[in-house]
């Protein structure tokens, strides 16, 4: 076993991230009905920079490697991904937590459709039974909302945005595989974060609030969270096959679950018990799929 080929470490990263991941979301819901949506962004990325900075500079990737030879590149990719955030922040503030983060798992079933249309990618049978899964679980989720127009408004606008933003994260993937080519990770993660930051500061003028001491210590930790997720996250593949580490992804589920029950004091609803399964399994396909061209290429 070599340094770098270390499972056990590199799961137990995965895992680390995940809880990270729950713990944004869980301080960015904690504060969505006080503060506005572009400040909440703002403050998720700026003190994101602050641990990625260091992780990069101890990676002796900052400054040298955020040279680029595709800003073009980098500003579609940076786009998507703070878009996606936006909308991910707004699903959050209408849906149980568990609800939005199970949308956002449809990004590996739209990754493989936008792959097939915009890369000319073949559209094999497992992207086909991963998109039947995760639309059929859409459908789910959402139909005591399509069946009761008028009575949860607040719930089918937040699937919609949170599905958009899956769709805009896809779109944001499938620029990574093509910015890692030539790119560094360090890089690309980072003028995703200026992006999202320029994109918050950006809504200063539709008002931003002046918050409070716990309120501000949720604003931090937002970010703060964000930043060290997504080192784990980072880190965890180094260690480990993304082969190993993806039934692992659908543990992160588990954390918003339980945050809905035990602090928000949310319930879950039939439609989320039953779509669950199907739209997991759909990414699941999607990363079987993955995999299986990556051990034939």
């Amino acid at each position: 076993m070599t340094a770098s080929d270390r499972p056990g470490f590199g799961i137990s990263l995965r895992l680390l991230s995940g809880l990270l991941f729950a713990g944004m979301f869980v301080s960015v819901k904690a504060v969505s009905e006080d503060v506005p949506l572009g400040q909440i962004v703002f403050f998720r990325s700026f003190f994101a920079v602050i641990p990625l900075v260091i992780f990069l500079w101890a990676r002796s990737e900052f400054p040298g490697g955020m040279a680029t030879k595709r800003p073009g590149a980098h500003f579609l990719r940076a786009s998507f991904g703070a878009l996606a955030l936006f909308g991910s922040f707004a699903a959050v503030a209408r849906l149980n937590l568990a609800e939005a983060i199970l949308i956002s798992q449809l990004s590996p079933i739209l990754m493989a459709l936008g792959a097939a249309v915009l890369l000319s990618e073949r559209l094999t049978k497992w992207r086909i039974w991963g998109l039947a899964f995760g639309f059929v679980g859409v459908v789910v989720l959402v139909w005591p909302e399509l069946i009761a127009p008028g009575q949860e408004d607040v719930r089918l606008t937040g699937y919609i945005i949170g599905f958009v933003a899956a769709g805009l994260s896809a779109l944001a993937l499938i620029m990574v595989r093509s910015l890692n080519k030539t790119e560094s990770p360090g890089a690309i993660a980072l003028y995703f974060v200026l992006a999202s930051m320029i994109g918050g500061i950006a809504t200063l003028p539709w008002g931003w609030i002046t918050p409070d001491g716990q309120t501000l210590w949720f604003l931090v930790l937002s970010g703060l969270f964000g930043g060290f997720a997504h080192i784990a996250m980072t880190l965890a593949f180094r260690y480990a096959e993304a082969s190993r580490l993806a039934p692992f992804e659908y543990v992160a589920l588990l954390w918003p679950l339980l945050a809905d029950l035990f602090i928000f004091r949310l319930s879950l609803s039939t439609s989320f018990i039953l779509a669950a399964p199907l739209i997991l399994a759909g990414a699941a396909i999607a990363a079987i799929e993955k995999d299986t061209q990556n051990c034939t290429n």
